[in-house]
């Protein structure tokens, strides 16, 4: 049954066809039943155009976006970004000391200088990156400075910092971090340093955050409103209806379909390339719920250590209550012991008194005992 793709690219099979091709290569064979039946039908879709090509796989996109091979196609890309025109010059060589293990959830990750000399460093990532912020500034910080230590050797005594452009750090997000969600229907983040007092100084880095999930919610019956929103979909869309759209709307688009579906041709490169987007989507998910995990772990650690920190200063707090009753008590027995003895005396200079006027024992002990109300034994203790 031909779709509706196949009346604007000719050069995709049927359904019958892919099946017949896999079915005649025993290793073909073999890898397409290793799949489960979700990821076949996915499989078979691209192919027959049911849905339409998914150009973030990285066969694809390294075909039909690499800015050597196609630099005009960067060009309009990359000026659609920004919002203003730009020309590739040269792509420079990507960092080799990156993180281990960050290329794993790039799709792409492409160091270029423009005409005016600035650099954009442009990543595609399938899932965010936690802390992208810091990650972002601290990539773009390395950039900035590889830049100053290239111009300066280049320029020798003739150097002057007026020679070091910006730098730009463009990261669109297949799957966006959960930052970004804070924000639904915004899917344009543009960040420079800026004065609070108005003053103008050029600060050179300069950030680009697309999240790609949210711009295709945000794109629901909503037609292409200029030429960024085209990139984005070309990008974003698996739909014939809104490919169609596209195609129609901006016709030099078609050109990179056809060449995914003329890639689509070659079954077993095809097979190879979606069994490593498998691949890769697994063990990024997986990372990525690691590093999840991580930031939840070392979250709860944080709350265990004030929690500990307010039992420490409760502890310390009921411990300076203990000495200061302990205090009050010691205080509290000298004043009782300075009352008895105030009280002893008292007493005894009563009975000296009584004594020095003939007064009969009996009566004192009788006149004490009334008068300070103690019984007659403790009157006697003092006679």
């Amino acid at each position: 049954m031909a779709t509706k793709l196949k009346e604007y690219f000719p050069m995709i099979r049927e359904r019958e066809e892919v099946l017949a091709e896999i079915a005649k290569s025993g290793m073909l064979q073999t890898t397409f039943d290793s799949w489960t039946k979700e990821q076949q039908e996915e499989f078979l879709n691209i192919c027959t155009g049911v849905k339409g090509l998914k150009l973030l796989y990285d066969g694809f996109f390294k075909e039909v976006m690499n800015p050597e091979y196609v630099p005009e196609r960067f060009n309009d890309f990359l000026s659609g970004l920004l919002g203003q025109r730009v020309r590739v010059v040269k792509v420079l060589p990507g960092d080799s000391t990156r993180i281990a293990g960050e290329s794993s959830l790039l799709i792409m990750d492409i160091v270029v200088e423009l005409e005016d000399g600035s650099i954009a460093n442009v990543e595609m990532q399938k899932i965010g990156y936690l802390f992208p912020g810091q990650r972002c500034a601290c990539y773009s910080a390395d950039l900035l400075l590889r830049q100053y230590k290239r111009v300066r050797g280049e320029k020798q005594k003739k150097f002057s910092y007026r020679d070091i452009k910006n730098v730009y750090t463009i990261v669109l997000f297949e799957r966006s971090p959960g930052e970004f969600h804070n924000y639904p229907g915004m899917y344009y983040h543009f960040f420079e340093q800026k004065s609070d007092t108005g003053l103008q100084i050029e600060l050179l880095q300069k950030y680009l955050f697309i999240p790609l999930d949210i711009y295709t919610k945000s794109k629901q019956n909503r037609d292409i409103s200029d030429r960024r929103d085209a990139w984005l979909t070309l990008f974003t869309s698996d739909e014939p209806e809104e490919i169609i759209r596209l195609i129609s709307k901006y016709p030099e688009f078609r050109e990179i379909y056809k060449e995914g579906y003329e890639i689509c041709l070659n079954m077993e490169r095809m097979m190879e390339m979606f069994s490593k987007e498998l691949y890769e989507l697994d063990r990024n998910t997986v990372q990525y719920m690691i590093d999840e995990m991580q930031d939840t772990i070392d979250a709860q650690k944080d709350e265990l250590n004030k929690q500990q920190d307010t039992i420490d200063a409760q502890k310390d707090e009921l411990d300076k209550q203990q000495d200061t009753i302990a205090t009050q008590k010691d205080e509290l027995d000298k004043k009782n012991q300075t009352i008895e003895e105030l009280h002893r005396k008292s007493i005894v200079g009563t009975i000296n008194i009584l004594q020095s006027l003939n007064i009969s024992e009996q009566e004192i002990i009788t006149r004490i005992c009334g008068q300070y109300q103690i019984d007659e034994a403790q009157v006697r203790k003092y006679l």
